[in-house]
């Protein structure tokens, strides 16, 4: 695999030289959203889930499949080993990984908030600290990333899931940063030029679990979770990291997706809701 390679990238000569992200809107293996009923035509390949009245119970409908999780042999399906959780800052990501790896017994990967010690510095003073913040998060994340690849290659027949990609951190992040002019056009540069050399080494995600909250949702999980150094941050930058983020998911072409609408779908709490989560997992999980 490339990423035995990967420590070897940070020659500055080819920082620069790795193409950029194909922009081809993606199409999602499935979303989970309220539903009426289900469809009865099939579309691609391809598995959605309609939205129905307002005042229609909460379903899941697996209508098809994305052909990273169709069956090779038309026996048995391709087991997704790599799931990646997507999404804004306060959106139940560490929750949904913990739940993944208590249900499904599958390994986690978690973001390494806690550790970064330029965090509360740079929601203090975003214009002084944000190259140094986001810097750390690309680092440690390919170090993850590595780690992970290892584990793949080692453990075939096991599935792990990783809190947020390397993918958000630059795509997001830091290109919301600069757009608000937080990052200078010379630290975004020397940024992206080092997240591109490193992004293609990497192993891609089987499967991509991206959860859907509105702002206002953020903002009450964001108060109700209580880290100090979230609670004064700028309500714009989340607005601008929503759209992002809508932005991204719609243009993310690296493989299949599963859109979780965490305000509709509470797994945690409402016992019909958990029992469609897991099934709906289950589908796109199984081993063969």
């Amino acid at each position: 695999m490339d990423w035995q390679h990967g420590r070897e990238l940070f020659d500055v000569h080819e920082l620069c030289a790795a193409p950029a992200l194909s922009a081809t809107p993606a199409r999602p293996v499935a979303a989970i959203r309220p539903s009426a009923a289900p469809t009865a035509a099939r579309g691609p390949a391809v598995a959605r889930v309609r939205r129905g009245p307002a005042d229609a119970g909460k379903a899941i409908e697996i209508t098809d499949r994305h052909a990273a999780v169709r069956p090779e042999d038309g026996k048995h399906p391709r087991q997704a080993r790599f799931v990646a959780v997507a999404g804004n800052i306060g959106a139940g990501k560490s929750t949904l990984t913990a739940f993944l790896a208590s249900r499904f017994g599958i390994q986690p990967f978690y973001e390494p908030n806690d550790a970064n010690p330029y965090l509360s510095d740079f929601y203090a003073d975003m214009q002084r600290y944000a190259f140094h913040s986001q810097m750390y998060f690309l680092s440690a994340k390919f170090r993850s990333h590595l780690d992970l690849a290892r584990l793949l290659d080692a453990h075939p027949h096991k599935v792990y899931v990783q809190d947020r990609t390397i993918y958000e951190d630059a795509e997001i992040f830091a290109r919301t940063l600069h757009t608000r002019g937080t990052l200078s056009v010379r630290d975004y540069q020397t940024y992206d030029c080092m997240y591109r050399a490193i992004r293609d080494t990497l192993p891609r995600p089987d499967l991509l679990i991206y959860l859907r909250c509105s702002v206002k949702g953020l903002q009450r999980r964001i108060r109700r979770r209580g880290r100090p150094e979230e609670q004064a941050m700028d309500p714009s930058y989340l607005k601008d990291l929503q759209t992002a983020y809508e932005d991204w998911i719609g243009a993310y072409d690296l493989g299949p997706t599963l859109v979780i609408e965490t305000e509709r779908l509470d797994y945690l709490r409402d016992i019909v809701d958990r029992v469609q989560m897991e099934n709906a997992l289950d589908e796109l999980l199984r081993r063969p």
